[in-house]
This record gives C-alpha cells, sequence and structure tokens, in this order.
C-alpha cells in the first residue's frame, strides 16, 4: 500500500470506528484493553490522532520533549464519538497539507511524513476490532491492509521499547520464527538474537525457520497485536513452542 490508500483508509478506519461506538454503552468494558471502556478506547483513539496529527503539522525533527496537546475533548463522554470523528478530519486536513515523503523523525523505522499516517492508520484499525470484539461482533479486515500492517509491526516492532517495554526481552541465541498468511503469499522472518531482534530476507523453504506461524491476513494481525489467541482454530503453530511462548508473551502492545 501506499500513502494516499493509507490516508484514506484511516478515514474508513475511523468512519467504521465511529459507527461502531456510536450507538454502543460507552460505559462496557474492552476485553482486548484490560481495564478500559468503550469511551476510554474512543478518548485514546482520538488522542492518538490529535498528538499525531500536532507532530505533522510540526514537521518534527526530533523526538518531541513533551506529549501536551489540545485535545478539546467533549465533557460528556457522550460526545467522544463526534469528536472522533472530527480528530479525523482535522488529520486529513494536514495530511493533505503535508509531503508525506518529507524526511520527518519517527520512533520507526521510516523516518517520513508517511510513516505517521500508516502508524495511525493501524492504530485506529486495531482499535476499531477491540471495539467490535467488546461487542460480540466479529473484525473484518481486508487482507492486503492487513498484509501491510502485519508489515508495519514486525518491521517497527524492534524500535518499540520505550512504550512497550517487554519487546527488550525479546532475545535468543540465534533463533528465527517465520510468520505467513495463509490466504496469500505474504511471509516474514524474524530473527531473535543475543543483542536484539529484527526482519531477515524470507527464505521460501519454511524448513528454514526453528517456529512458524500460519493464519489468514487478518487472523495474523490480530494475532500479533494479541487481539486473537493463538489456541484460535485459524491459526497453526509449528516448531519450537518454547520460542513461540516467548514471542507472544512479549511482543504485543
Amino acid at each position: 500500500m501506499n500513502s494516499a490508500q493509507h490516508v484514506a483508509a484511516v478515514s474508513t478506519e475511523t468512519a467504521r470506528l465511529v459507527a461502531t461506538v456510536k450507538p454502543a454503552d460507552l460505559t462496557l468494558p474492552v476485553p482486548t484493553c484490560p481495564g478500559w471502556t468503550l469511551a476510554d478506547l474512543t478518548r485514546h483513539t482520538g488522542s492518538v490522532h490529535r498528538w499525531f496529527t500536532e507532530l505533522l503539522r510540526r514537521r518534527i525533527q526530533q523526538p518531541p520533549t513533551s506529549r501536551d496537546v489540545e485535545l478539546h475533548l467533549p465533557e460528556d463522554p457522550d460526545g467522544y464519538p463526534d469528536w472522533l470523528a472530527e480528530s479525523a478530519t482535522k488529520a486529513a486536513e494536514v495530511f493533505a497539507a503535508t509531503d508525506l515523503d518529507a524526511p520527518m523523525w519517527a520512533w520507526g523505522v521510516d523516518q517520513h511524513a508517511r510513516f505517521w499516517v500508516r502508524r495511525m492508520l493501524f492504530e485506529t484499525l486495531v482499535h476499531r476490532a477491540d471495539a467490535e470484539l467488546a461487542l460480540g461482533l466479529t473484525p473484518r479486515i481486508d487482507p492486503a491492509l492487513a498484509v501491510d500492517g502485519i508489515d508495519e509491526f514486525l518491521t517497527n516492532l524492534p524500535f518499540a521499547s520505550p512504550f512497550a517495554p517487554l519487546t527488550a526481552q525479546l532475545r535468543a541465541p540465534d533463533r528465527t520464527i517465520r510468520f505467513r498468511c495463509t490466504d496469500s503469499d505474504a511471509a516474514w522472518l524474524i530473527a531473535l538474537r543475543p543483542d536484539g531482534f529484527g526482519l531477515l530476507p524470507t527464505p521460501t523453504d519454511p524448513t528454514t525457520a526453528d517456529a512458524t506461524v500460519e493464519a489468514t491476513a487478518s487472523d495474523l494481525l490480530l494475532l500479533v497485536y494479541g487481539r486473537l489467541s493463538r489456541e484460535s482454530d485459524g491459526v497453526q503453530l509449528r516448531g519450537d513452542e518454547d520460542l513461540l511462548a516467548h514471542w507472544f508473551t512479549h511482543s504485543a502492545f
């Protein structure tokens, strides 16, 4: 997917999240985000939108020293869904006024403005899934979008320790895990080393990995984000069980 597709998908995913939470009881708990209600989930997503939008507006070139941003949050939580929709509208205005290929600081691999659009997209998509799961609905995710989300997650995860500290424990003596989508040819190979972990070129031969994780793109995206149990029917695990347990214990954020 390209930046223009990411921009369009932010709008689509936000609209789907708004449509999900607006008629719902916002006091309902969100099991995939322990301790949160639907109101908390909606407020968090809109806050992320406004924070990322401010980063893009300022074209920051180094890590920000403060996360303070004016949220204009409604006093009544019933107003959160409309406020979230407004947050996406403001983001879209900044996207349109920004050269998304311009160099810009980001916490992940891609040091360009487009990083933040892609990150906003999958933050929104995963929280849309959270809301649907809280309401007993089955999240539907376009396979191509899910593949892009898995790639974004695995590419940037090695840099996520400042806010996902458990990832710093993803170490092993030169072990590999292969992730593969069963409904496409998309696959990724993660190497865990004594000094860290990261993506490797993906071999076509699955036997080269010490462990393998397979599922549809949609299920695999939810799995790597910790929104789907690895015991689920659609998930196939093979190889080193201890290595897989280590990965899933320390990788979700």
